[in-house]
């Protein structure tokens, strides 16, 4: 975001040093045609703005969404693996208790 306020600056500076350059560096010239420039740039800029702004926060969506589904599959691959480990755990220690009765 930082970086598209530098540009939006640096654009706007260039587009009145182009305003004052065009006007013989006179603002007594300001015309109906100029009103009328000024005003379709801001358009423009409202609206690449507005695609831009769209596009980031859907690319900022998307890295939060996989950010979130790779916590949960890290949680899963923890349980899995202690899971594993406890039944590993069972089949190298049956059950003493029924080892005890066997032998009465």
């Amino acid at each position: 975001m930082k970086n598209l306020t530098i540009i939006g600056i640096l654009l706007l500076g260039i587009s009145g040093l182009l305003f004052y350059l065009t006007t013989n560096l006179e603002v007594e010239e300001f015309t109906l045609s100029h009103f009328m420039g000024i005003m379709g740039g801001v358009g423009i800029g409202l609206i690449i703005g507005g695609i831009v702004g769209y596009v980031s926060k859907g690319s900022s969506i998307k890295a939060e969404q996989k950010r979130k589904e790779w916590q949960r599959l890290q949680q899963e691959k923890i349980e899995i693996e202690r899971q594993a480990a406890e039944l590993a755990q069972q089949n190298v220690n049956p059950n003493p208790n029924n080892s005890e009765n066997s032998n009465l």
